[in-house]
């Protein structure tokens, strides 16, 4: 049985997009599992624009099957006032059909973030995104404090999930932030194969 994690994200200036990638290549240390990295259009106040089918740079829209044939999705957003982007907001609230048929229900998940201030909302942020995934019944996942760079970071790195202090809007991520994202996809990924093999022996 494959094991494919779903990297989802909507990303404006590429920071999220950084720490998405990182999170994708931590999940593939992980024998066995692929990472999908996916992204979401931007939402416009003016109801006549459409976005292309494909975006012209950059990784594609996610589909309905991306999110039904995922063993994991690791989710992701720029803080918008302690929320998440309302794109990644539109995008979730369109995801009845997969809470109807329970795609998703028993996996698990995870949620990162990037601010431009250190306060800027990245707790909030990331439990804005939790809220969703409980109601898809996923199974939430944080950094666990054994991984060392959760108490040394002066940037980014919560227990909620992995998180980018953009300095002056910088995308680069700090040695802290970089060690655990990748730790974040690491366990996001070894999880989904735990649980793949109980429901495999379940069944």
């Amino acid at each position: 049985m494959s094991v494919n994690i779903l990297v989802l994200y909507y990303s404006r200036n590429g920071s999220t997009r950084n720490l998405a990638q990182v999170i994708a290549r931590g999940i593939e240390q992980v024998e066995g599992v692929e990472s999908r990295l996916r992204t979401v259009p931007s939402v416009s106040t003016t109801t006549e624009a459409v976005a292309p089918d494909i975006p012209e740079s950059g990784d594609i829209y996610c589909s309905e099957e991306d999110l039904k044939t995922c063993s994991g999705l690791v989710l992701g957003s720029p803080t918008r006032f302690g929320n998440m982007a309302a794109p990644l907001k539109y995008f979730i609230d369109n995801t009845a059909s997969q809470w109807l048929s329970g795609d998703l229900i028993g996996k698990p998940a995870g949620v990162f973030t990037s601010t431009n201030s250190i306060h800027g909302g990245q707790e909030s942020t990331l439990l804005s995104m939790m809220i969703p995934l409980l109601h898809h019944g996923m199974v939430i996942a944080g950094i666990p404090y054994s991984q060392e760079s959760l108490h040394t970071t002066t940037s980014g790195g919560t227990p909620y999930g992995a998180s980018h202090f953009a300095q002056g809007d910088s995308t680069q991520l700090s040695d802290d932030e970089h060690q655990l994202a990748l730790s974040f996809g690491r366990r996001i990924a070894t999880l989904a194969t735990q649980l793949s093999t109980n429901t495999c022996k379940a069944d």
